[in-house]
Formats: C-alpha cells, structure tokens, sequence
C-alpha cells in the first residue's frame, strides 16, 4: 500500500511539475509577442532555448517531462487549448498581433502537409507556393465570378490543389532525391510565371475584392463581441485557422497510426525493401502529393478570403523555402515538433525586422545548419505507442 501512495505522490508530481514547464512555455511566447526591444527579445529566445536544451540534455527533467504528459495527457492539452483560444482575448487591442498568430497557423497547416512528404516519406518537395497558390486563386476566382459561398469553396479548393498534386506527383516518380526536388522548383516557378502573365488570373495586379466569408449575419469583416470584449476582426480568421490546424493535426494522428503512415515511413527507409514487401510505392507517393496539396489548397482559400486580395507575389519560392525551414528545423515526422517549427520561424522574423532583407539568407544559413547539427530537427520523429 505504501508503495502504491509513494507511486501516487510521484504521479501527482510529475503532474505539477509539466504543468509548472508548461505555464512557463506558454508566458515565454506571450511574452516574446508582447516585447519590443530587442534585448528582451533575445532574452526570451535564450530563455526558450535553455528550456529546452534542460529538457532534452537534464535525464531527470526530460522524464518527468514524459510522465507528467503520460500521467495527465487531457489536462495538458485542455490546458493547451484553452491559453491558445485566449490569444485574441489577451491581444485584443493589438490587432497587428492577431494577424501574426493567424500568419503562423496558415504556415502549420501548409507544414503539416507537407511533413508526410519530407517527413515521412523522404519526398524533398518545394511545391508548397503552387499549391498554396491553387487553394488561393481558385476560392477567389470561384467566389467573384460564381458568387459560391466561401464554405463550399473550402474543400473545393482543397480538392483543385489535390488534382494538381496528382498531376504533379506522376511525372516526378520518374525521378528521385535531388532531381525530384529540382522538378518541384520548376513547377513553382512556372506557376508564378504564370500567375504574373495570364489575364484570367490578374496578371501582376491579382484579384481583388474577394468577399469576407460568412456565419447567418455575422460577417468574418465585424468584429467579435465576447463575454463583454470586443474582439478585432481578425480574431475571426484566427479561431477559424485555429480550428483548420487542429483539423490537420488529428488527420496527422490517423495517418501515423494507420498502414498508410506505415507505407510512408517503410519507402522514406527503403523504397526497394518497400515495394519487396508488397507496398505500391507510386501509388503511395502520389497518394501524399494528394494528401499535401489538399491541405495547402484549404490553406490558400482561407488566405484568400482573409486578405480580400490576392497577387502572385504572395506565392513566390520563398514560400516554399520558409515551409521546407519549418519543417526541418521543427522535426521530420512530428507534428507538434512542425507547429512549434512555424511558431518559431513565422514569429521570429516578424519580430526582428531590424534583419527583413536578410530573410531568406537567414533561412538558407538555418537549414544548413540544422542538417548538419540535428538532422531530424528539434523534435524528431517519436516511436509509435499502440494503446
């Protein structure tokens, strides 16, 4: 009986304890958005860092980090939750804030989609723009044109980009690695090219007036009125972008503990031993551009309606090159470790503005980096629990 209350106590411990690491997380991002000056702001980065160089480096830390999740997996993540959907609450008066976090969610969705391919797959695609950009002009042109409602033209827009991805991802199972990679380039590029000189599309000057979307007679263009606040309107985009990511995370979660997740991580291995053990290795590496670009598309659709006006200088290459950052710095085949890599690579450059021109030198430098110091990013694929 003794050992079982001192068992207990430590449960309840480890409890606290991960409660106690996560306030901390948490009051350390709020804190990296609330600040200006940049001593702080290193202050804070330094801070997240040590964290979580404690955690991963500190044997005692790092377990209790494990059973106190393990212990109490539903209150952690309500308590997740609940300091996430408080955002606008806690920024209400910071609008420009809001539409950051919104930023980020967008970018978690199109790095999600993309880490079962990069992730688990082993599929290195720079794609992301084009289909980002497919979601995009798709809802917009539907909805100027056609007058469809913006939440018929959320799966349709997933879809479109899904029927590019198949188109796409054919002709490169001809190819492999870096060739693969070099064939996804192009297509982003063309795309852009594209964008930029066709008239149905805008040309250089995009598509404007591109409705806000609607809930009864509430418009995502009014602001929210909540429990006596007054919510700008992005709050709106926001909890919506909130919801999308969490959408993607649990189609994440099926995928991972399916035979699919499987077939990925068995052809991200071996592709030869792969297909020796009877999987269909084109068949489930199309299967994942589908999968990716569906969820880019929706990404690109919320985009659209968010801003009201589109243009291709907001699909370029550098959007692809900022998506594949987030993916390798957050963690090959994590999705958490994904939504912690767009917290990270979004926040941080709007915060440091002082460094805007270096952006994508910057990205460049990190990846390289991170390929030679910890390859599967910061939070690497985790071994799978079947419960």
């Amino acid at each position: 009986m003794k050992a079982g209350l001192d068992m207990k106590l430590n449960q309840n411990i480890s409890r606290l304890l991960f409660l106690g690491i996560e306030t901390v997380l948490f009051g350390l991002v709020y804190f990296f958005l609330v600040f200006e000056d940049m001593i702080s702001i290193f202050a804070v980065l330094a801070a997240m860092v040590l964290l979580s160089i404690a955690i991963n480096r500190i044997p005692s830390l790092n377990r209790v980090v494990k059973e106190g999740f393990s212990h109490s997996k539903i209150p952690c993540i309500v308590y997740g939750i609940l300091f996430v959907l408080a955002m606008p609450i806690l920024f209400k008066d910071k609008p420009y804030h809001i539409f950051i976090l919104f930023n980020t969610g967008l970018f978690a969705v199109l790095g999600l989609g993309l880490n079962w391919q990069i992730g688990s797959t082993n599929i290195v695609n720079f794609a992301s723009a084009a289909s980002f950009a497919a979601g995009a002009y798709a809802s917009a042109l539907l909805a100027i044109h056609a007058g469809l409602s913006f939440w018929i033209l959320l799966p349709v827009s997933g879809l479109v980009a899904a029927a590019i991805g198949f188109i796409l991802g054919l002709p490169c199972m001809k190819t492999k690695t870096y060739y693969l990679s070099l064939v996804t380039m192009a297509f982003t590029i063309i795309v852009y090219l594209l964008l930029n000189n066709m008239d149905w599309t805008g040309g250089p000057d995009g598509i404007s007036g591109i409705p806000f979307p609607q809930i009864g007679s509430h418009s995502f263009g009014s602001p929210i009125s909540l429990f006596g606040w007054s919510l700008p309107y992005q709050a709106n985009f926001y909890y919506l972008i909130v919801f999308v990511v969490g959408i993607t995370f649990f189609v994440d979660r099926r995928f991972r503990y399916s035979r699919l997740g499987l077939a990925w991580n068995a052809i991200r291995n071996d592709e030869i031993a792969a297909a020796c053990q009877g999987i269909d290795v084109t068949y489930n590496k199309v299967l994942s551009f589908c999968a990716n670009f569906f969820f880019d598309g929706i990404a690109g659709a919320i985009f659209a309606f968010s801003m009201g006006y589109i243009s291709p200088e907001s699909f370029s290459f550098n959007v692809s090159v900022t998506v594949v950052t987030i993916v390798i710095v957050g963690g090959l085949d994590n999705a958490a470790g994904v939504i912690l890599g767009a917290l990270l690579m979004i926040l941080i450059p709007e915060k440091l503005q002082v460094f805007q021109n270096y952006r994508m030198l910057i990205f460049g430098l990190i990846i390289i980096v991170m390929l030679l110091v910890r390859p599967k990013g910061l939070f690497p694929q985790t071994i799978r629990k079947y419960e």
